[in-house]
């Protein structure tokens, strides 16, 4: 079974609206709200890739901050692991 877009689920809300309350389909009203409604969703999801933009953003600065962190805390190690193999070799 293939995804559904967004833009179809809307489609097909929208065919089903006019159905749902009762009213014919070419009820220039219930075309209205069909577009209003659909406005007002495009916002919505404007909104929101816009919000998991910045968050997407925010995060890939702090993983990269704190990836340098590790490489940092990752030396340190590996230098003190190569101090006490030398302490070893020379015992």
């Amino acid at each position: 079974m293939e995804p559904v877009s967004s833009e179809d689920r809307v489609a097909l809300r929208e065919d089903d609206m006019p159905k749902a309350r009762g009213r014919p389909e070419s009820d220039a009203s219930g075309e209205t709200d069909i577009l209003r409604f659909r406005a007002e969703f495009r916002a919505e999801i404007s909104a929101m890739r816009q919000d998991l933009q910045f968050a997407v953003q925010i995060l890939r600065a702090e993983m990269r901050a704190g990836d340098a962190e590790i490489r940092r805390y990752m030396r340190v190690l590996h230098e003190e692991v190569l101090s006490r193999i030398a302490a070893v070799h020379r015992r």
